[in-house]
């Protein structure tokens, strides 16, 4: 199954994705058991976030190739960072890169899990079925700002600086699959997504030793590789099984 979040009439709706429509929903899937209240074209939709996470974790320097480039250390457990629910935008929303930002500003496309349940103390096999399903995250990093500040409070965490969606899939094995990123069409790069030095399943475990996951907390899981945008630029990520995450970039003196 493929849920997702739409804005309807002014208010945020949930719904399930088909081809052509999207079956309206009455409640949140990842809790509750919701019933059909209409449909719109997928064409139609305004897409927001595919959730509001209670806490939103974030996975750094998790691929290889990434520690490599950076010359970086392997890290030998699962740490996480968290990042702000103000960053959050949906699919098709303008990424708005900031009038004061120089130099790199970059996409980094990741795999993002979504939790079912809440969980403390989690076994691995507790882990894998606590995922309620996978959707797709832009980790849009301020590069100067990142090494300017203390800490990633604007580099990583401005407004719009977070696309999540389009929509969570529910049955894919999200580690099998393959994250290709775009620019304007052009493949800037591609990995296979399963190709962690910790999979997801792995942070879960660790987390709930010393914090309680709850459902639609959301888990990012980090990128092997990054690329430069440009105001006018359109990004896509996808990754394979899931969908695609697209968003236009646009500047903030120059929104449209």
């Amino acid at each position: 199954m493929r849920y997702t979040r739409v804005a309807v009439g002014g208010r945020a709706v949930w719904g399930r994705v088909g081809e052509e429509d999207i079956e309206l929903l009455s409640e949140s899937p990842i809790e509750g058991d919701p019933t059909v209240i209409g449909t719109i074209p997928v064409a139609e939709a305004q897409w927001l976030p595919v959730v509001v996470p209670p806490v939103f974790y974030a996975v750094g320097m998790n691929y290889p190739r990434h520690i490599a480039h950076a010359g970086a250390e392997t890290p030998d457990r699962p740490e996480v960072g968290y990042r702000a629910n103000n960053a959050l935008t949906g699919h098709r929303s303008p990424i708005v890169k900031p009038d004061g930002v120089e130099g790199r500003f970059e996409a980094e496309p990741e795999l993002v899990a979504v939790m079912g349940r809440t969980l403390r103390h989690a076994t691995y096999d507790e882990a894998r079925k606590s995922v309620f399903g996978w959707t797709i995250g832009n980790d849009v990093s301020a590069r100067t700002w990142q090494h300017q500040d203390r800490s990633f409070w604007r580099s990583k965490n401005s407004d719009t600086f977070k696309p999540m969606g389009p929509w969570i899939e529910t049955d894919v094995d999200a580690l099998a699959q393959t994250t290709t990123l775009r620019v304007d069409g052009e493949v800037r790069a591609s990995f296979a997504t399963g190709d962690m030095v910790f999979d997801p399943f792995d942070h879960i475990v660790e987390l709930t030793k010393h914090i309680t996951m709850h459902p639609g907390d959301v888990l990012w899981m980090g990128a092997e590789s990054t690329c430069q945008l440009e105001p006018g630029d359109t990004v896509d990520i996808e990754i394979s099984g899931i969908g695609v995450l697209s968003n236009p970039v646009h500047s903030e003196g120059n929104p449209s």
